[in-house]
């Protein structure tokens, strides 16, 4: 199936409908229209569609969603990065219900999100589009997106699968040097449990290479795992241009038509945005069969969404265009709740929260006053709107300057920028020393401005070569802790950096990752106390800037220092971590068998119990290890979470059922095998925070855990 890319008129939209026409590219999320204009246009283009097709049928809209729907004026939530840090996976499926709602009442049929991309290095600079660093936290929220934009007649399409993240010293599009066994064990459950726990409708393909495979061109994963085991039965789409890639940049094909049957016969559908590979070249070289495939899979969609109903029409399919608010007061609360429960209180010191009147507060760093340090680089005002900037941003979105002055009342609140997110300019390094040493206490905002191929510091494209604050900000601390002055660090990124040169020394450690458009008045509520932090961290901060590998999930001589290296790989916090205003208590484990056989199934029950003076949410961790396995195994994995609200005093438990599916792993002949032998059961508040810790044996013959096995760990929370 083709697809046209009307935004940018490559292909004349009529001559591109001649033999019908699969999708219709970011007719919304490519210029800053209205709703009204988007409708608009979106009626106009099926009109042309429907007038120069020989067979009539509408094309699919699609659009991309991944911190909402990328169009003007639409809610800005957090980014995706940010969705991980809440440990909350029906909060993750509220907000993509509300974002597949305003995309549906518009016309729109596919959202291109979410990322399943699991970290593997925090340089890449996609890094923020992803949910974390484990496969079972990026599954489960991932899971939870799908759930929530389908419930609403919007499919989703998983990206990019697969081994995108795991690109030679992070450089986006870079090859992967990865064996299978790591992509079955890291890289493809997130996609598996969508597809099979989430009825996930798309697939996007990865413009990597995997061990010198492109994505694009593997029968093996599109065919043969997505479809074959994983029971997958909607459409692939290629990325932007991936189709030709596989011979301008991988050089695996002699021409574009060469291309577009290599990716036809792995198992592309829909080729988008343009049709340089499935064009008229394909005739008479590509299998009829082949093409009948694609054709029938895409069909089977327009169908299911009504595009082939006889009633039918462009005005129609918009028909909610005027009562639709992409910005509305429900969608900001939405907003607003994703960010309070995503900012993550790395280390409150001894002076959060804030006194609530003090004599000065300055507040210094480029993120300071600049809103779109809030916002990932997929959010239209910072993916588009840099186009227009007479446009502005589109939405409303507080700086963390007015929100602390909103916060605080009548409290002076002073602002110095003191240097750009990235540059050489000190010139403002003077004014920010002298607010900060006429201040009883100073927020320093320093981090990220995303952006596209290198124009920002994070975002696709925008790659670091090592994990210091950008530019000039870490300097800046510098000079801001040598005023006496107690500084609170707020960091505002896409990527974890390292903070080893500061903590402790700071007054106290605090990381929002793009909150989004809510994001000020969340980190002002933080650090005010008036909201209670309950985030954790979905990636590791490193201690130093080169500190690598970065990631929790390494095995004992990558993840422990032992004397055999002089790097010490341990993080300055560790993945999972998050502090709050109150304090828990997690302890009295309960196991309830001490051995099971290799296909049963055992329990895992703890107390946890706020035994401090204010409700808050803990986020009960489960992790195992398998102590003497075929291959070498990570030294602990999470297997399943919890976040708890508690009151005061109030105390419950946390109940795992654990199937030994989940204990799983790919042994040395590729087989996933679950394994005899002992397992350390740990639960915690973080991979570094595991009070409670026993065992379990599982007893039997290996046992092969085939394509029906078991992938989420269920949980019950019960009242004492």
């Amino acid at each position: 199936m083709q697809d046209a890319f009307a935004a940018s008129g490559s292909i004349p939209l009529a001559e591109a409908s001649r033999h019908g026409l699969g999708q219709l590219t970011r007719v919304y999320g490519s210029a800053p229209r209205t709703a009204a204009e988007g409708a608009a246009e979106v009626i106009r283009q099926q009109r042309v569609v429907l007038a120069e097709s020989r067979l009539g049928v509408p094309a699919i809209v699609h659009e991309e969603c991944l911190t909402g729907f990328t169009s003007f004026g639409a809610t800005v939530y957090p980014a995706a990065i940010a969705w991980g840090a809440t440990f909350d996976p029906e909060l993750v499926e509220r907000m993509a219900a509300a974002i597949g709602r305003d995309m549906a009442a518009l016309g729109i049929h596919q959202g291109l999100s979410p990322v399943l991309d699991v970290v593997r290095d925090y340089r890449w600079g996609r890094v923020e589009e992803t949910i974390g660093e484990d496969p079972y936290l990026v599954a489960l929220l991932g899971a939870g997106y799908v759930r929530g934009l389908q419930s609403a007649g919007v499919i989703a399409t998983l990206k990019h699968f697969a081994g995108y993240s795991a690109s030679r010293g992070a450089r986006n599009h870079g090859p992967v040097p990865m064996g299978r066994r790591e992509l079955m064990d890291v890289i493809l459950p997130t996609f598996e449990t969508a597809v099979r726990e989430a009825g996930a409708r798309s697939v996007m393909n990865s413009y990597a290479d995997v061990d010198g495979v492109p994505a694009g061109a593997d029968p093996w994963l599109l065919t043969e795992v997505l479809r074959e085991q994983w029971g997958f039965a909607g459409t692939v789409v290629s990325d932007y241009w991936a189709v030709p890639f596989l011979a301008t940049k991988h050089r695996i094909a002699a021409d574009m038509d060469d291309a577009g049957l290599q990716a036809l016969a792995a198992g592309i559908d829909v080729e988008l945005p343009d049709t340089l590979g499935f064009g008229d070249g394909l005739i008479g070289k590509a299998p009829e069969e082949l093409i009948d495939r694609a054709v029938r899979r895409h069909l089977t969609h327009k169908a299911e969404l009504g595009l082939l109903d006889p009633g039918w029409t462009p005005e129609g399919s918009v028909a909610g265009a005027d009562e639709v608010d992409l910005d509305s007061p429900a969608n900001r609360a939405l907003a607003r709740e994703m960010a309070e429960k995503s900012v993550i209180l790395l280390d409150a010191g001894s002076t959060l929260p804030l006194d609530p009147a003090p004599r000065r507060i300055a507040v210094v760093g480029p993120c300071a006053a600049d809103p779109r340090t809030f916002m990932g680089c997929y959010a239209f005002p910072n993916h588009v709107l840099p186009r227009y900037p007479e446009r502005g941003l589109g939405v409303e979105v507080p700086t963390a300057v007015e929100a602390l002055r909103a916060e605080f009342g009548a409290t002076e609140v002073v602002h110095q920028k003191g240097c750009a997110v990235i540059g050489g300019d000190r010139s403002g390094f003077a004014a920010a020393v002298a607010a900060a040493r006429a201040a009883d206490v100073c927020v320093a905002m320093v981090g990220d401005l995303a952006g596209l191929f290198g124009h920002g510091t994070s975002g696709e494209g925008c790659d670091a070569d090592e994990l210091r604050l950008p530019g000039l900000q870490g300097e800046l601390i510098e000079e801001l802790l040598a005023t006496g002055t107690p500084v609170v660090v707020v960091v505002v990124s896409g990527r974890p950096y390292a903070l080893g040169e500061i903590a402790g020394r700071a007054a106290a450690l605090v990381q929002a990752f793009m909150p989004g458009e809510e994001g000020g008045a969340a980190i002002a509520g933080v650090l005010s106390g008036r909201v209670q932090p309950g985030a954790k961290l979905p990636v590791q901060i490193p201690r130093t800037p080169g500190g690598q590998p970065g990631t929790y999930l390494q095995p004992e001589l990558g993840a422990e220092k032992n004397g055999i290296s002089n790097l010490d790989p341990t993080p300055l916090f560790p993945f999972g971590h998050g502090r709050s205003y109150t304090t828990f208590e997690i302890d009295d484990l309960r196991i309830s068998d001490a051995a099971v056989p290799t296909d049963g199934e055992f329990t895992v029950t703890v107390r946890v119990r706020n035994t401090g003076e204010r409700a808050g949410d803990e986020v009960v961790q489960l992790y195992l290890r398998d102590l003497v396995a075929q291959v070498t195994r990570p030294v602990k994995q999470l297997t399943g979470f919890a976040r708890v609200p508690l009151a005061p005093g109030e105390a419950k438990d946390v109940r795992f059922r654990v199937h030994t599916d989940r204990t799983a792993f790919t042994g040395r002949d590729l087989r996933r095998i679950v394994e005899p032998g002992e397992l350390e059961v740990m639960v915690g508040s973080s991979a570094g925070e595991l009070p409670c810790r026993g065992a379990v044996t599982l007893t039997g013959a290996i046992r092969e855990a085939g394509r029906d096995r078991v992938l989420i760990t269920p949980v019950e929370v019960e009242k004492i």
